[in-house]
């Protein structure tokens, strides 16, 4: 990727992640946003369909629902509804518990949604200590009905210190449904950095997690794993952070932030609500930093061609620092287990 197109950035993101809503019925302990009741000042129905039409204009492929619990807005479906009017594919995060026949029913007619239920742990006492009584059973119902449906769907697991030596056992479970799986990265923002002590896998589980993955071409994980990516599933996905280059985030109040797990004041973009979302894109100041960041530390790295410095955001949550690198990149890993003891490699990983 030339530094030319890191530094413009594309007309238009790829994708945008978007949470419709910060309400949920859980209160799962690695949430990234502390999601529980709805904030305060939400989009309207109005506000979100107009956001929907200048997605279309701009020329957005995909939309990525998420929350919060995206299914206990009352008009979600009415703004689904919006995007594939308009062509807008759109993939929904949901913890499962408030699907039903009739609604997986409806979410098929339109043959441009994918679903992911959120499902940490093959066994039932590790995810419901993680997600809450009774989370697993509901998500397994739910990943039942989405899979006799025509909907691509996957698991989608966090891979923390709790679930990770159970993570092939996971894959095979969701071969048994007929449903993908996709692992993604923890990390220490939300309601996630009170529990990030105990749930942060350590560099053992995580080198052991990348050495199992580069055997499993069918396993999907976020961008934000080229970090820990072997070089045999390097062809699979993009090797480098697309935050406000490919991808951007939109919360629920209309906040415009360069990914997920940076909502915070201070890369706070703009607001759909005091501006077009395409300004918001094109000559936000945060977001014309983010594409001229550069991991210098990382550079002299025999590995940057492949991981260009890994998760930021990680970075950032550890050390209130974007450029300084990855903490938990594969060669700390690797550092990290030779030094020996769990203990000690904790310590290793930290920035």
């Amino acid at each position: 990727m030339s530094n030319r197109f890191v530094e413009a950035g594309l007309s238009a993101p790829v994708n945008v992640t978007w949470e419709v809503t910060l309400a949920c019925n859980l209160r799962c302990r690695h949430c990234l946003s502390a999601a529980g009741p709805p904030a305060p000042r939400e989009l309207t129905t109005q506000e979100a369909v107009g956001l929907v039409d200048e997605l279309h204009r701009m020329g957005v492929f995909q939309v990525n629902f998420g929350g919060g619990e995206p299914f206990l807005r009352p008009d979600f479906e009415d703004i689904l509804a919006a995007c594939h009017r308009r062509g807008i594919v759109t993939c929904i995060s949901t913890n499962g518990t408030l699907l039903d026949r009739a609604r997986v029913e409806r979410l098929a007619r339109s043959g441009m949604v994918a679903v992911q239920v959120s499902l940490d742990g093959a066994r039932r006492e590790t995810c419901d200590a993680i997600r809450g009584e009774g989370t697993y059973e509901r998500a397994l119902e739910a990943l039942g009905l989405l899979a006799a449906s025509p909907i691509p769907t996957s698991i989608n697991a966090v891979l923390t210190s709790a679930n990770a030596d159970e993570i092939p056992e996971l894959h095979d479970l969701a071969g048994a449904l007929g449903v993908a799986l996709r692992v993604s990265r923890f990390r220490p923002s939300g309601r996630g950095a009170g529990a990030w002590d105990e749930l942060r896998p350590d560099a053992a589980q995580l080198l052991g997690f990348g050495t199992w993955l580069a055997g499993r071409g069918d396993v999907r994980t976020g961008d934000s794993f080229f970090s820990l990516t072997p070089q045999e599933r390097m062809g699979l996905g993009l090797n480098l952070c697309g935050a406000a280059k490919l991808t951007c985030c939109v919360g629920p109040e209309g906040d415009v932030y360069p990914c997920a797990f940076l909502q915070m004041p201070e890369f706070r973009a703009g607001s759909v609500r005091e501006e077009p979302f395409a300004g918001i894109w094109e000559g936000s100041r945060v977001f014309r930093a983010l594409r001229r960041l550069r991991i210098r530390s990382c550079e002299s790295c025999h590995r940057f061609d492949r991981c260009h410095g890994g998760c930021p955001a990680v970075a950032y949550h550890l050390g209130r620092d974007l450029g300084r690198g990855d903490p938990e990149c594969l060669e700390r890993c690797v550092s990290a287990v030779a030094a020996g003891g769990p203990g000690r490699a904790r310590e290793e990983l930290e920035p």
